[in-house]
């Protein structure tokens, strides 16, 4: 544990200065960019995020993901795996929230949680960590954690939760993320640094 927050001491600002960078989206980025957030997390389900980034830059540039086909898009996402599905999640998403203003939307409900609701309900692809993956990146859901493969694995290690889960069901989830909630407090570390933290700890870099 101290050799986890000597590390936290030692990235804090990187981490700080990420936050910011949600922090502007929050306060403010047109809804392109909250799009844009929310394809990406879309495509991120077992693919390197960097990856998911660049095709979502890609798919952005000139408005190309509302104008072509989902073959074509499943053509241009190639590199992202499950690249069909993903090109129909994101085709859908697209024409759902086309005259939505996200910002509002999510400015509209009381907490996070029910935001995450929301966009479960709402957007076909999302699961709870997908979507509290958004709500972070967008700056709307640092209360949540985004539990993929790194976290757990950590949270493990840590003895936070006794193993890895094979599956985890929405009651799972929120006890696990209400357990990681409970650590970060007793290691006086902020939940949404926390996230970014373990991040780091696995891939040696604070992205997104």
């Amino acid at each position: 544990m101290k050799k986890l927050i000597e590390l936290y001491n030692t990235i804090k600002p990187e981490i700080e200065n990420r936050i910011k960078d949600f922090d502007e989206i929050r306060e403010k980025a047109d809804n392109r960019t909250f799009l844009k957030e929310l394809v990406f997390c879309l495509m991120t389900p077992q693919s390197k995020a960097k990856t998911c980034a660049k095709v979502a830059d890609t798919l952005f540039e000139n408005d190309i993901v509302f104008k072509v086909s989902e073959a074509r898009l499943s053509d241009i996402i190639r590199n992202v795996r499950f690249r069909n599905n993903k090109a129909k999640y994101i085709k859908e998403a697209v024409k759902k929230l086309d005259g939505v203003d996200l910002r509002v939307k999510l400015n509209s409900f009381e907490d996070a949680k029910k935001s995450r609701k929301w966009l479960i309900d709402n957007i076909k692809g999302f699961g709870y960590k997908e979507a509290s993956h958004f709500l972070r990146n967008v700056g709307f859901g640092y209360e949540l954690s985004i539990l993929d493969r790194h976290i757990l694995k950590n949270l493990a290690a840590y003895g936070v939760i006794d193993e890895l889960p094979k599956s985890i069901s929405a009651k799972r989830y929120e006890s696990i993320e209400s357990k990681m909630r409970d650590f970060a407090g007793s290691i006086g570390i902020p939940m949404h640094h926390l996230d970014l933290l373990l991040w780091y700890k696995q891939t040696n870099e604070v992205f997104k």
